[in-house]
């Protein structure tokens, strides 16, 4: 029988006739809730959204959480944690009950971080200009000298927009007393945002139905606004605004990815970034092309190892040149890590009051830094309420990964000596307060219970100045400890509603349909260009090495002795090109699947959800073959299973893919591949020591039996093997084939004339083109494929070296 409807459903838990979730929410004495007030009653902003839950069965809250469960999953959103045992990727950790705030709170909390996203452009432009602070004594010398995050080389650099902050996060809790708090301020490289949108809409799909009848402020306005905001930076026509990420091993590189594409903007790694006259310039296909604005999501240190750090192999050197003769915007500006420095917030109240004569809206955590001595005195007279931690860090206690100490689990004669640490290593240390975070309801074990939260909340500057996203994300505990609040340490993330009690604008990203225009797609950067093109090559040798096992496994299930001769022949071919016939499914072959997700990770923002789904999935299913699977009729199954999973994506790719640069790079891959694929096999199997039985072999890894068999009314034959293989324009699986749609991709490709002329790869790619077109069936000897397969190596060689350099 079908689901019932949900009005049925919800009769019968009224009735009692079916099983409802447990609502008997308790929340932790002594700790503010966001869903109760202290009176225990449901707080108004939470009241519908309460009482749609308790419509609901617990069949059908988990039917709605495995919907966000599986768009996550589905749309490839993962994070990658870093344990003791290595380095792991798992699908983003959401809690599904998402976190309600007033919109009138939330409003006050907006004045509160855009008051403070003022305060921290004033505190950065005195540190790297006049730096009054230190010399006035509202900031200790130390504090900033000693700091790692401190980059001299950046000082009396003035940004070209005249800002340094264009993209803050800030890490928000609520105290036992309701009010609102500063746990830590992010400028480096904010992450989350990305997150923030996924979440979203992973939740949306749990409560769409819930979320229509709620006025729930919308998260697109914000990314609208800011995006206009790069874009109004570019210092020409040609500027690009690109997005810079350290690349695929980075924990949050899925989040680049996805805000490069949602904003359209390029995804650039170090290497595909030049400086030539003091202008950042990106590699593309069609050669060097200027850089106006980069939002880079890199930590500033690697940004540059000419005058940075030396180490980095992820930087670009040139880049602080560039940034002093202010012909680029670099959101944030490097250097601004050191606004992060925990020990700042013990001195942000008296800044505050300094620079702008007024409070602080929204205070920080108590904060002492314990190079003083009223300070250090103050801390040891009250550890037990202390957090001791690196003055240094730029992570909140709870963040980390246990470099900070809890004065109350320390035995008395440790206590006994905090003061002499303290004396002895007080400017490397700040004491903080300790933190008791407010909760929220998150599911657990079939019923709503409450888990300590932070808010991480964005900023971004605007052309009306600083905007706040309504909303951001919900760091969820994994149990009561305030430190699991960690995404390292298991914590989770809830979606954040604020709530009007009016209706709010729905906003979108794209312009209106009366300013309709067709945008082409940006230049094509080298790096991009070449992860397609391998991508391509890879995908289709994976192919050519599973057809060749497929009919070679065909044929050990008749024969069962893998020396008959066409087996051993064959075996000796694939031996050559490293794949073991002695493994069912050869270790090779699981390399090349693997070589291509590793080209995909590369290109995630050119690349569809789905293509990247079917891609991973042909790669899970080929491991989990890797054993158990047994030479002959199982190996040969195996096989055609993933040929089909492997067409599957080549369908997705060659029907959703845009026919532009980057779909021509790909298919230039597949096309070299697959002609040198046919081309060493025919070289090998069609001459005349080949044994019996290697014609009709290749007919069937050519996928052309049938249309043998249609079109030539003798038996297999060599010519007419040769014929429909290697000549025959209209096969598909023919080498002439593959020159010809060769021949037609490069052509459209940048600069394939220049100057009139052609350019020395498409002159190549002619050459190799007629050169087989007036070949006949007799003239193609073992010598000639040879020949050929040496050409088309050289032809890949030179596609690298004019576009892909």
């Amino acid at each position: 029988m079908g689901r019932k409807p949900a009005t049925e459903r919800r009769d019968e838990v009224k009735t009692g006739t079916a099983k409802a979730p447990a609502f008997a929410y308790r929340p932790l004495p002594g700790v503010a809730d966001e869903m109760v007030d202290n009176t225990g009653a449901v707080r108004p902003v939470w009241q519908n959204f309460l009482s749609a839950l308790t419509r609901m069965t617990e069949e059908e809250l988990t039917e709605r959480f495995a919907r966000a469960d599986r768009y996550l999953r589905d749309a490839g959103v993962f994070y990658r944690a870093y344990g003791t045992t290595g380095v792991s990727e798992r699908g983003w950790p959401i809690s599904h009950i998402p976190v309600l705030i007033d919109e009138r709170e939330w409003q006050a909390l907006s004045e509160g971080l855009q008051q403070r996203a003022d305060l921290l452009e004033s505190i950065i432009a005195d540190i790297y200009g006049d730096s009054r602070l230190v010399s006035e004594g509202l900031l200790p010398p130390a504090l900033i000298a000693a700091n790692p995050e401190f980059l001299r080389p950046l000082v009396g650099v003035n940004p070209a927009s005249g800002h340094y902050l264009h993209f803050l996060a800030f890490e928000v809790g609520r105290g036992p007393d309701g009010n609102w708090w500063v746990l830590a301020d992010r400028a480096q490289a904010p992450s989350g945002a990305g997150f923030a949108l996924e979440t979203r809409v992973a939740t949306t799909r749990a409560f769409s139905d819930i979320y229509a009848e709620t006025k729930v402020h919308r998260l697109a306005s914000f990314f609208g606004a800011f995006r206009d905001a790069l874009l109004g930076g570019k210092r020409s026509g040609e500027g690009r605004v690109a997005v810079l990420t350290p690349g695929p091993a980075n924990e949050t590189y899925y989040e680049h990815a996805y805000i490069a594409r949602y904003l359209g903007f390029m995804l650039l790694e170090g290497e595909d970034i030049t400086v030539v006259n003091d202008q950042l310039m990106v590699r593309t296909v069609a050669g060097l092309r200027p850089i106006s604005v980069l939002w880079r999501r890199l930590d500033a240190a690697y940004a540059d190892p000419l005058e940075l750090n030396q180490h980095s192999h992820i930087g670009t050197p040139g880049m602080v040149e560039a940034l002093r003769a202010q012909t680029v915007t670099i959101v944030n500006a490097l250097g601004s890590g050191i606004l992060e420095t925990r020990a700042l917030l013990a001195f942000m109240p008296t800044i505050c009051r300094h620079l702008r004569g007024e409070e602080l809206k929204l205070p920080s955590i108590a904060t002492w830094w314990c190079g003083q001595k009223s300070e250090r005195e103050h801390v040891a007279a009250n550890i037990e309420k202390m957090v001791i931690g690196p003055a240094y860090s730029r992570m909140p206690f709870f963040d980390d990964n246990g470099q900070s100490v809890l004065g109350s689990t320390l035995r008395s004669t440790a206590r006994d000596s905090i003061a002499d640490w303290l004396a002895t290593e007080g400017q490397k240390l700040v004491g903080q307060e300790v933190v008791t975070l407010s909760t929220t309801p998150a599911w657990v074990n079939g019923k709503l219970t409450p888990r300590p939260m932070s808010l991480r909340v964005f900023a971004a500057r605007t052309d009306n100045g600083w905007q706040i996203m309504p909303g951001g994300f919900a760091r969820i505990g994994s149990g009561d400890d305030v430190a699991a609040i960690a995404m390292q340490a298991g914590g989770s993330a809830a979606d954040v509603w604020i709530v009007s009690d009016k209706p709010v604008e729905a906003h979108t990203l794209l312009p209106a349909e009366e300013t309709f225009t067709r945008n082409m797609p940006g230049s094509l950067p080298s790096r991009a260009a070449d992860n397609l093109f391998w991508l391509g090559r890879y995908i289709e040798r994976a192919e050519g090495a599973l057809r060749i096992l497929r009919a070679w496994h065909g044929r050990f299930a008749e024969a069962a002795d893998p020396n008959q001769p066409l087996l051993a022949d064959v075996s000796a071919y694939l031996a050559a090109i490293d794949i073991d016939t002695k493994q069912a499914v050869p270790e090779t072959l699981l390399r090349n699947i693997d070589s291509a997700v590793y080209s995909a990770s590369n290109i995630r923002d050119r690349f569809s959800p789905d293509g990247w789904l079917a891609l991973n999935d042909l790669a899970k299913t080929a491991r989990r073959f890797k054993e158990g699977v047994k030479h002959g009729d199982d190996a040969s199954h195996a096989m055609t299973i993933l040929l089909r999973k492997l067409a599957g994506f080549a369908g997705l790719v060659h029907e959703n893919m845009y026919r532009f640069t980057g779909w021509r790079f790909l298919s230039l891959g597949r096309y070299i591949e697959r002609g040198l694929h046919m081309t060493r096999l025919l070289g090998h199997m069609s001459g005349p020591d080949a044994p019996d039985g290697a014609l009709d072999m290749l007919l069937e890894i050519g996928d052309s039996v049938m249309t043998h068999r249609r079109r030539y009314n003798v038996n297999t034959a060599r010519l007419t093997v040769t014929d429909l293989l290697a000549l025959d324009p209209l096969n598909p699986r023919s080498i002439l084939f593959q020159m010809n749609e060769i021949h037609r991709e490069v052509e459209q490709l940048p600069n394939a004339f220049v100057n009139g002329q052609m350019s020395p790869f498409y002159r190549e790619a002619m050459r190799l083109h007629s050169g087989l077109a007036v070949m006949t069936p007799e003239t193609m000897t073992v010598e000639v494929y040879q020949q050929l397969a040496r050409e088309l190596e050289r032809l890949s060689d030179l596609l690298a070296r004019t576009y892909l350099g």
